[in-house]
Parts: C-alpha cells; structure tokens; sequence
C-alpha cells in the first residue's frame, strides 16, 4: 500500500450531490468557523440522524486545505480504516499520530463509527492540540468511549445542532422544489420530517417525480395535497408500525392513524395491544387519555397502505370530521375573540388540508384570520383559498385572503379578492396602505377596523373603541411613550400577536429618547418581523437593515434600487462574488427570498400625525 502524504491533501475532494443551497444553519456555521481559526482546537458537531452535519461541516471548511476520515459500519472492526487513505498498514498509534501531527486541520465525519483505533487517533491529536479537528458525530447512537470523551472531557467544545427550525425547512424547499411551495405544504413536509434533512430531500424528490405538485390558482406557488409516498427512507423510519407482527397491535395502530384528528379515549382501545406499543414507543398517551401515535410519520404512512375497504371502515363515518371541525372552528373564533392567538392544536383541519378534502369556508376564514393575527400572512391566504375553492363568493374568506395579501405587500391579489365588493371593510384600510395612500387607508377605518389606524401610525384617528392590550398600545402610542409601547409590545407577543408586536416595537424605535433603548426595540421587531412571514407594513418598512452590518446596508440599499451586482461591485470597488456574498448573508439575516424583496426594507415611512 503506498502512503499518501495527509499535509497535502487537495482541498474540494469531496463533492456534494446537493442542488439545494446552504441555509438555515448561519449562525451555526459561523460558530463553527470561529472553532476552526487560528489558536484554537476545533469543534464536535453532534445532532440525530440527517440534521444537516455532513452539509455543516461541508461548507465549514469549503475551500480549506484539510484531512478527511469517516467512519462505517462495516470497517468498525479494522484498525485505522477511518485513515487506511492516509496511513501505511500495519501502523501503530504512536506511528500514526506521528504521521499525522504536521495536519493543520482534520475533518472527521460519522465519528460514531469510527473503529476504535481511528477513535484512539482522533483522541489523541486533540490532546497534543496541534491539529484543529472538525468531528461530527450522531447524537442517540453508540460511539466509542474516545469520541465522547472529546467533549466529556472538555478537549473540545460541542455544538449540538437543533432540528432545522420552520423557516430554514421552507428555504431548503424552494430551492429543492425549483418553484415557491404554499405555506400549508411547507408546514406539513416540516412537520413529517421531525428535522431530518435526508428524508425531506427524498419526499421531495418522490412528490416532484410523481407530479404530486399541483399549482395553486392566483399564486406561482404548488401545493402537495393527498397520500404521502412510501420511499425507501419512509419505510424504513416507519418499519416499527408498518411490520407490526402482532394482530391486535396493528388494528389498534391503523385504528389510531385514522383517528388523528380525533384521538380516541383509551378504553375504545385494545388495551393489551395498547400498553405494548406505549412500551415500545410507538404511541403516547396524554394526561387526558388520549392515544396519538409517537411520530407524525406513522399516521400518513399506515394510511398509505390501508387498502380501501379498509380505510373506509377505520375512517368512520363523515359526520364524525364535520363535528371535529365545527368544535375547531369554535374554539379558534373564541380565541380570536379574545385577541389570544397563542398556538392551539387544530389537527381536524390539518387533515382535512392535507388529504385534499373540501374545507367548510366558515372554517378556512377562521383559521385564516388566527394565522393572519399570528403575522403567518403566506399561511393565513392559504387556508382562505381553501375555503374559497369551497365557496368562491364568500365574503369571510375574501377578505382574508385581501388582508393577508395586501400586509404582505401583494396589492394586486388584494384588490382582485375585494373586487366588485362595496362593503370592504379593513381590507380597503391595507389594500390602500399598501399601495402608499396612508390618507386613504385612515379615510377607510371604521369601528370595526379601529384598531389598525394604531397599527398606521395615527392612534388619533382610531374610529372606535379598544379595549385590552390593543387600547394599552393606543394610549402608548398616542403619547409616543417609548417604554410604554415596549410594555404593549410584550403583552401582545405574549397572547401570540407577533405582527402587532412588532409593529409596536418598531413605533418605539422612533420614541424612545435613549438610543440604546431604541437599538433594543428595533432588534426585537426584526426578530418578530422575520416570523412573520414576509409581513410589509408602514410600520416595519425598513427597521431590520439595523441588523446588518456597514457593508450589507450599502450593498442591500443598492441592490433595492435596482443595480446589479456588477454595478454595486464597481461603484464600491469591490469583487462580483464579494458582493454576492454579502447579498446572501442579508438575504438570511432580513428573512427576504431574493432581491424582488428587498425594496419596501429601504423605506421606512413617517406615519405620524402633522
């Protein structure tokens, strides 16, 4: 076998099959940069199963100089088979860490396979300090003893990466996709996936191959409605529920996949079966006695495979969902007339969105207005379409979809929604707030829309009374109390109203006296703007630049003006891929999708009284 030399291994000789763009891990990424500069040992990255470490530690070193090892399964019994690249055979430990101690920085993936001389190396070049290690490893599994004293011991810090957050997940699916999904769609591939970055990659593959993506009116956006598909990965992470020897266990499982939106009390179950599958992990029960299957997974794929005579007993009988979503319905509109939007599980109508079936259009315009006072504008449109493929007249749905639309800077859709309408209600407030007629919109608010001309920025035009926490922010603003409107600001996040918040955050940007305290409500309304959904109000336009650097503000402000990159390079005298760079960290940190979105974040509008 002939040596190779480790100090001069050709940087980029691991390649990628990944289309999709880095994203969703920055702050991870640079946390791990940070482990990996001059004077410090490294990093042990840690995570379950497809959370994206491979790709972390990708783009970590991309276009470094380093060593690479990994771990396998079927060499954990052969010495040094994690190096047998880089190493003679028949090396000893110390032969090895000789040969390897002139590596200026070593990348170690799947370090929970490592063969236990590998692990041995790994250990001891952390010890002597001179290499800089970047180690991945699977939390949840067994490793050797070496490889998790790396940070039991302290020789290196761990990073343990969290499941992809609701955001990132809808970024990697654009791209994936090739084309924007509607955010319902989003939500379910992110709630299937639990974070595991391989199993969505390959859903989406499958769901693009079978032309399971079908475009949604009005929108350049597609919607994946109906079965999931059983791809090898489903299978596989599913084969506790879907080979279930015993008889009695998988009727009680099938029993529960058909029962999700309803969960069944405990004692209408196989209580034997039951008792053995909580043993096992496959099914929680609640302090209430409800029985749910363990993983989102399960329930879409026993359903898959349920033929349909089958499906048709366990599903029962239809009244039994009109029911479920009629007490749905009830309780968000009671939530909502509390001004109290705070998460509330509604999985009737998850269901029913997922599976494709006709949604009751009271429905759709409820849970479209507590997605909309959420600040989820892309969900909120979606479920009043829903409701509107139902009922295309109906005045609840259309309304919302105008709202949601027009405070996502959409003024076309939101005047198309309310068109040939006389009674418009709010919608005319934002639909003439979003084309720039803030006189307009005031002109526009009435009783019923009181609250929005404190949203505008006007809380003396207010047409009707408050009450609550909204009059709390009124009054605030009314006396541009900067610790006021912070105080509003909280207790409108708290009951779950993250756009009014924001907004009230971003109006004590400009009365707060202190510049220190104003710097703190501006992070804190771009914080909450990012969660929003792109959301573009007067009152947000342009507070989230203040989370940008010198550099990313001038380029961003360049870009929004529309020059390009080669114009923004030479009027700053800069590189072309510099100011791409630049433009894509803004691009994560300001929440925007691409340069279309930048504009309305350079104008922040006056909206206070003369």
């Amino acid at each position: 076998m002939t040596t190779a030399d480790p100090t001069t291994c050709a940087p980029g000789t691991r390649t990628l099959d990944a289309p999709w763009p880095f994203t969703g891990r920055e702050d991870e990424l640079e946390l791990v940069r940070r482990a990996l500069s001059a004077g410090r040992g490294g990093i042990v990255v840690t995570g379950p199963a497809g959370c994206g470490k491979t790709r972390l530690v990708d783009e970590a070193v991309r276009g470094a100089d380093c060593v690479r090892a990994a771990g396998t399964p079927e060499t954990r019994s052969l010495p040094f088979a994690a190096f047998a690249h880089v190493l003679p055979e028949h090396v000893t430990l110390p032969g090895a860490l000789r040969l390897l101690s002139g590596v200026r920085q070593l990348v170690v993936d799947d370090a929970h396979l490592l063969d236990d001389s590998s692990a041995a190396l790994v250990h001891q070049l952390a010890l002597h300090g001179r290499t800089r290690l970047l180690v991945a490893a699977t939390d949840g599994v067994p490793a050797p003893g070496a490889v998790t004293r790396l940070w039991t011991r302290e020789l290196l810090p761990r990073l343990v990466l969290e499941p992809l957050p609701a955001a990132g997940t809808a970024r990697l699916l654009a791209a994936g996709a090739g084309t924007p999904l509607e955010p319902l769609t989003e939500k379910r591939l992110h709630r299937l996936v639990q974070g595991d970055l391989r199993l969505l990659r390959e859903l989406l593959g499958a769901l693009r191959a079978g032309g399971q993506f079908a475009p949604v009116v009005g929108t350049g956006e597609r919607a994946w409605r109906g079965p999931l598909p059983l791809t090898a990965t489903v299978r596989e992470r599913t084969a506790p529920v879907l080979d279930r020897p015993d008889a009695a266990e998988r009727e009680t499982l099938d029993r529960l996949a058909f029962a999700e939106p309803l969960p069944l009390p405990v004692d209408r179950l196989d209580m034997r079966a039951l008792e053995q599958l909580e043993y096992d992990r496959l099914v929680h029960v609640d302090d209430h006695g409800l029985a749910r299957l363990a993983h989102p997974l399960y329930g879409p794929a026993l359903r898959a495979v349920a033929g349909r005579l089958r499906a048709r007993r366990l599903a029962g009988p239809r009244e039994r969902y009109a029911a479920a979503l009629e007490a749905e319905r009830a309780a968000l509109a009671a939530r909502v007339d509390r001004a109290d939007v705070r998460p509330l599980p509604a999985p009737a109508g998850e269901w029913a969105a997922d599976e494709g079936a006709p949604l009751p259009a009271e429905y759709a315009a409820v849970r479209a207005r507590f997605a909309r006072l959420r600040g989820q504008l892309r969900e909120a449109a979606a479920w009043a379409r829903l409701g509107l493929a139902t009922a295309p007249r109906d005045p609840a749905c259309a309304d919302e979809l105008a709202l949601a639309t027009a405070q996502s800077g959409d003024a076309a859709t939101a005047r198309e929604a309310l068109a040939g309408r006389r009674d418009r209600g709010a919608a005319a407030v934002w639909e003439a707030a979003v084309r720039g007629d803030l006189d307009a919109a005031l002109a526009a608010v009435d009783d019923d829309s009181a609250y929005d001309a404190v949203r505008l920025g006007a809380p003396h035009r207010a047409a009707g009374p408050l009450d609550g926490v909204l009059a709390e922010h009124a009054d605030a603003l009314a006396r541009r109390d900067g610790p006021a409107l912070d105080r509003a600001a909280e207790h409108l996040e708290r009951r779950g109203l993250l756009l009014f918040a924001a907004e009230a955050y971003a109006q004590a940007v400009r009365a707060h006296r202190d510049p220190r305290a104003a710097g703190i409500s501006r992070a804190r309304a771009a914080a909450l703007a990012r969660r929003c959904q792109s959301a573009r109000t007067p009152a947000l336009s342009g507070l989230v630049l203040g989370e940008l650097t010198a550099r990313q503000r001038q380029i961003v402000t360049l870009a929004a003006a529309g020059l390009s990159n080669r114009q923004i390079a030479e009027r700053l005298t800069l590189s072309i891929r510099t100011v791409g760079n630049h433009l894509y960290s803004a691009y994560a940190r300001l929440g925007a999708g691409d340069r279309a979105s930048l504009p309305w974040l350079v104008e922040f509008p006056d909206t206070r009284p003369a």
